[in-house]
């Protein structure tokens, strides 16, 4: 009998992430509105097949699948669907299951594209401490609340030059306003802020007590991520920072996000 691995479950959600991207994509030429429910129907059964593929890759490593940059991109993508399947029935967002899914398609196949990325599975990375790995798990599930809100600044983006250029159909016409999307992009970068704050409160508690396991790259690039994202949620709230300046800036910061991930992907085991 064949017996699937993780990665193979792991591909069978991208398929499901792909359905959903080459939907959204024909109906989107076609200029017809989005199925909502179809989408999230996608998405949901991508997000069924990739829980268990990284479930079955934690019993694999004994702990959370946090030990390599193939991991990393999984559980961000995995952060971002898990925080969509909320946020979409919330606030009804037909598109951004779209956008969603051209986020998760990207980070799955370029994780699984890359097989030296996933040469190294580390065990028991975390030594067996619960809390360390609940500051590493909530630092990544932060991570996937700023994918999220990356998408929301690039809808931002793409609403704002629809209305000055007149192009009000396709794409454009099934955008949010851009009074929604300022306002649940703001909740979801004050989310996110509030979400890596405690990762990295959790976190100093043990590193206080032994400053001998801090990895000193992996402490600097989330600190430094902290900081941005903390400076660009108080000049949003104070209006210094408005607009498509604001929407690039979260475009840009991210990108960072990305880079960054494979100076993390090897420090965990000195948390």
């Amino acid at each position: 009998m064949l017996q699937l691995t993780d990665r193979t479950w792991l591909w069978f959600a991208a398929a499901c992430y792909l359905a959903g991207f080459a939907l959204g994509t024909v109906a989107v030429i076609r200029e017809r509105k989005l199925s909502r429910a179809m989408m999230y129907f996608i998405i949901s059964a991508g997000f069924v097949l990739q829980t268990f593929g990284l479930y079955l890759r934690g019993l694999e490593v004994k702990g959370c699948p946090l030990g390599n940059t193939f991991e990393l991109f999984q559980f961000m993508a995995w952060s971002a669907i898990s925080l969509y399947l909320v946020i979409g029935a919330t606030f009804r967002l037909s598109l951004l299951g779209y956008f969603t899914s051209v986020l998760a398609t990207a980070l799955t196949l370029v994780s699984l594209a890359f097989p030296a990325w996933d040469v190294s599975r580390r065990t028991n990375i975390f030594g067996g401490n619960a809390w360390i790995e609940f500051h590493a798990a909530l630092a990544l599930f932060s991570y996937g609340v700023f994918a999220l809100l990356t998408l929301t600044a690039l809808m931002y983006v793409l609403q704002v030059f629809s209305l000055k250029r007149q192009h009000l159909h396709g794409l454009f016409s099934f955008l949010p306003s851009i009074r929604e999307l300022d306002h649940i992009g703001v909740r979801l970068l004050g989310a996110g802020v509030i979400l890596l704050t405690a990762s990295l409160g959790v976190g100093a508690v043990y590193w206080l007590d032994d400053t001998t396991t801090v990895n000193a790259t992996k402490l600097a690039v989330t600190v430094a991520i902290w900081f941005a994202y903390a400076a660009l949620l108080i000049l949003r709230l104070r209006s210094r920072l408005v607009g498509q300046r604001f929407a690039w800036w979260i475009v840009a910061l991210f990108v960072v996000v990305l880079l960054s991930l494979p100076l993390v992907s090897g420090s965990h085991s000195s948390s």
